[in-house]
């Protein structure tokens, strides 16, 4: 009798197994095969409308991952389109109106996220801070390694204070502000082959190759991007699109034909450009009351696509002290 229930047992596990890796494999080819549609951002405008845009992460992926983070983390909001032409584009995305600021570390991740990973902790130490990280209170941090036994030291010796955190004495490490790879043809990624074609939207940069930093100005990408409201082969293979308006090509005419301060094509050599309220030179095709971005949200569909890989950004100040040393 024994041996008849030892066999049932087995049986039972045999089967739990089979059904086990069953359903895994199931799960597997589900999820190879699942038809899971692109992501989908929709830009709310105010006074002007919606426009909704597939996002393309199997050209783009990178440049997607950190264009989802900032949407969702409402980077964006109440951000404008501080540049518009015609049968061109229209240029937005610029954190409080400044087009010079690059987006910070602490734009994509939460504090707690990063001291809770290592990986992604010491690749902002190394990368960010040359491995070495000073807290609050004047501790050298060299290592995760060093973290954790901060962090155990300080909990010990905070021990019952509830309003103790050891994320205030790092509220500093992601106040650093970072860039990202081109994902583009010149900038050797051959993957993406989107063209500049009307209702692409794309990465804006920073151009640099007057100066001989023409690399550095393909790795400059931030925050800041583009839709095209024509098509424009010149811009193809050397700026990281990543996605396509489906719906509000309309708002986007509208948006493009703003009544701007004035066009660098319509003055002659003796024209001075307006200057603003604190002094400073009003760019060209800057719209005279910017339309103001209310929101952007992306729609993912259930997937995660993470942060994205970050670079230090480029010190703009080495050109300039180039020229005159």
């Amino acid at each position: 009798m024994n041996k008849t229930f030892v066999r049932i047992l087995l049986i039972l596990g045999i089967i739990i197994l089979i059904a086990g890796i069953g359903y895994t494999s199931y799960g597997v080819y589900k999820k190879v095969t699942l038809d899971v549609p692109n992501p989908v951002a929709t830009i709310e405008i105010k006074d002007y409308g919606t426009i909704k845009i597939e996002l393309y992460p199997d050209k783009a992926p990178n440049t997607v991952a950190n264009f989802i983070r900032l949407a969702n983390r409402e980077f964006y909001d109440g951000s404008t389109f501080h540049r518009t032409m015609p049968n061109f584009v229209i240029q937005g995305g610029a954190k409080d109106g400044d087009t010079t600021a690059s987006p910070k570390l602490s734009d994509i991740y939460d504090l707690d996220e990063v001291l809770n990973n290592k990986k992604v902790f010491e690749k902002i130490l190394d990368e960010f801070y040359d491995g070495e990280f000073t807290t609050e209170d004047n501790k050298k941090i060299t290592s995760y390694s060093d973290f954790k036994k901060y962090k155990k030291d300080y909990e010990k010796q905070h021990a019952g204070d509830e309003n103790a955190s050891v994320n205030s004495e790092f509220a500093d490490f992601l106040d650093t502000e970072y860039n990202i790879k081109g994902e583009f043809i010149a900038n050797r990624d051959d993957n993406n082959n989107l063209k500049h074609e009307e209702g692409v939207i794309s990465m804006a940069r920073s151009d640099y190759s007057t100066y001989g930093y023409t690399s550095e100005g393909y790795d400059s990408a931030g925050c800041q991007f583009f839709i095209m409201s024509a098509d424009n082969t010149q811009l193809d293979g050397l700026y990281a699109s990543f996605g396509k308006v489906i719906e509000g090509m309309d708002v986007v005419e509208k948006i493009a034909n703003v009544e701007v301060y004035y066009r660098d094509d319509e003055v002659d050599d003796d024209f001075e450009a307006p200057k603003d309220e604190d002094g400073e030179t009003i760019a060209s095709d800057t719209p005279k009351v910017e339309p103001v971005i209310t929101s952007i949200r992306v729609e993912t569909y259930g997937i995660d696509y993470g942060a994205p890989e970050t670079i230090v950004p480029f010190d703009v100040s080495k050109i300039f002290s180039g020229l005159y040393n």
